[in-house]
């Protein structure tokens, strides 16, 4: 356990849970660090397959920065894998589920859109706020949030800071389930259960390829593009053992690699 963040590890399964919860969980230069080291060690470890982010309590996912930290005059900067070690960290194949609990705001949305599955209580609570404190959203949000649901939907966000709720995260696209409040995480282990059911050499190819192919010049381009996680799927040993499985009727023994 950290000072700002703790990790807990179930089978493949990392959780961080961010521990600022007497300031929302907003994120200073020294609780960044901190978190970034706990991603490095998840994408490091070949035991751990997938990664839950979360919030401490039941307030707040992330508040985002911590505004009053930076008007103290306390040491800024951050890792160069961007705030929460997340937002900028794009070397990382293993997949990452944002389980919302309460308030998402500015760098705290922009650290649930860095990852590939938002689940969110029935209280959060997203905006993009900082044209109202004269910043922009720039540890991701502006460049996510277009790609994820579209440039006039996000341009009514990003333009205004409005609040969104859950469910107009779901309807507009970038939630993928709203839970009862209190039951993010639950919900998350539930997803992440079902993607460790899964050979872990065809996931983080699948989200590779898709990732990558975002920025192909077109769909035949994405679809001839080289990816070398799916190279690595198909030099596994579970690229038999899966359809070896199938035909005995029997669960698959991943080893990922």
């Amino acid at each position: 356990m950290g000072e700002f963040c703790s990790v807990q590890k179930e089978g493949r399964l990392t959780i961080v849970t961010i521990q600022r919860a007497e300031v929302m969980n907003a994120l200073h230069p020294p609780g960044n660090f901190e978190l970034a080291e706990a991603f490095d060690e998840f994408t490091a470890d070949p035991e751990q397959w997938v990664a839950i982010i979360t919030g401490e309590g039941g307030r707040a996912f992330s508040a985002g920065n911590d505004l009053k930290y930076q008007a103290s005059g306390g040491k800024m900067g951050g890792p160069s894998t961007g705030f929460a070690g997340l937002t900028s960290r794009f070397d990382n194949v293993k997949p990452v589920i944002a389980a919302v609990n309460g308030i998402a705001m500015g760098g705290g949305f922009e650290i649930a859109l860095a990852c590939d599955l938002i689940i969110a209580s029935g209280n959060a609570v997203f905006a993009l706020p900082e044209p109202r404190v004269g910043l922009a959203a720039l540890a991701g949000g502006v460049h996510r949030l277009p790609r994820e649901i579209g440039m006039k939907q996000a341009m009514g966000m990003l333009l205004t800071g409005r609040r969104v709720s859950a469910e107009e995260g779901r309807s507009l696209g970038f939630v993928n389930e709203v839970v009862p409040e209190g039951e993010s995480l639950t919900a998350a282990k539930r997803w992440a259960a079902m993607m460790l059911e899964c050979a872990p050499l065809s996931v983080r190819g699948s989200k590779q390829a898709a990732t990558q192919g975002m920025s192909a010049e077109s769909l035949e381009a994405a679809i001839r593009g080289k990816y070398d996680q799916i190279r690595a799927m198909a030099k596994s040993e579970d690229f038999v053992e899966g359809p070896k499985a199938f035909s005995e009727k029997r669960a698959p023994d991943w080893k990922g690699y």
